[in-house]
């Protein structure tokens, strides 16, 4: 079943009761009860919402993904069961000890969908999507050449146009990515700690400072899902140069958009889990391939 996505933005009280979350509000609106079986991930953007000790307790009996924001609106911080996996020690063992060769050659896997996906979307905008494939079917192990970089220098100008910089801290619509990705991040988290993964340990990404490096690592091929979130929103907002409540809204559909899944569709939060799991599975060598989704 598909988990739900829940965003909160106003002030009020969440606690649990009979198994479902329970949402106060404190402007005297209607009390709202959702199942917390059913919940995949959760976004508290309002600084004037209390969360229970026994709600917390309960979210993370479901693996549920918890992201705080702060002052600014921001997705600034996450929640995570780390207990998600029967088998999670030995796999963790597994993890930490991976070869070089083995990581080498699942990041070389990595930027090949990544690069992949990035044509799909340049071609389903109506944008010439070559060199892509070409890079894509190029990468070497460890990406030592680094095509990831090659493509993203043809890439961002055709999505964007010609004077666009993808940069953190740059002009529209950079804080529409940085928003999309946070949310996927978040994701991809869960997933890891569902199947069992550390998420500080990467693959590629090694920042001392960075707890989600393997995150970071494995949300790459999803990557340009978010990227048409974000052009979609330009298309429809031609004249919007900031967030607002509407496009939050919109970007967190992205995690149920409809992916491409070894000749099948899936929902991309379901995608993800297919994802870690088969990561899981090549630490473990019990697969050789990490399964990615392709953009449809």
């Amino acid at each position: 079943m598909l988990k739900r996505t829940i965003y909160f933005s106003s002030p009020g009280f969440l606690s649990v009761k009979d198994m479902q979350l329970v949402f106060d509000p404190k402007n005297g609106s209607d009390v709202k009860n959702v199942p917390v079986e059913d919940i995949g991930f959760m976004i508290l953007e309002n600084q004037q919402i209390t969360v229970s000790s026994p709600l917390i307790e309960e979210l993370m009996n479901h693996n549920v993904a918890v992201v705080f924001c702060d002052s600014r609106h921001h997705p600034q911080s996450m929640l995570l069961n780390m207990e998600g996996h029967h088998q999670q020690t030995e796999i963790y063992r597994q993890q930490i000890t991976a070869s070089e060769p083995l990581k080498k050659n699942l990041w070389k896997q990595t930027v090949a969908a990544k690069i992949a996906n990035q044509a799909k979307l340049l071609e389903k905008i109506g944008a010439d999507p070559n060199p892509l494939p070409h890079l894509a079917s190029r990468v070497k192990s460890g990406d030592v050449d680094n095509r990831e970089g090659m493509a993203a220098r043809v890439y961002w100008q055709r999505i964007f146009g010609q004077s666009f910089l993808r940069d953190r801290y740059g002009k529209w619509p950079n804080a529409l990515l940085n928003y999309g990705y946070i949310v996927l991040r978040a994701a991809v988290a869960r997933a890891l700690t569902g199947s069992g993964l550390f998420p500080s340990f990467g693959i590629f990404h090694h920042n001392r400072y960075n707890a989600f490096c393997l995150a970071d690592d494995i949300m790459e091929p999803y990557r340009p899902f978010v990227d048409m979130a974000v052009w979609n929103v330009c298309e429809k907002y031609p004249d919007v140069t900031e967030m607002h409540k509407e496009i939050k809204a919109e970007m967190l559909q992205v995690l149920s958009v409809d992916v491409g899944m070894k000749k099948q569709t899936r929902p991309l939060m379901v995608a993800i889990t297919h994802t870690t799991a088969s990561l899981a599975a090549c630490f473990t060598r019990d697969k050789k391939n990490i399964e990615y989704p392709i953009l449809i």
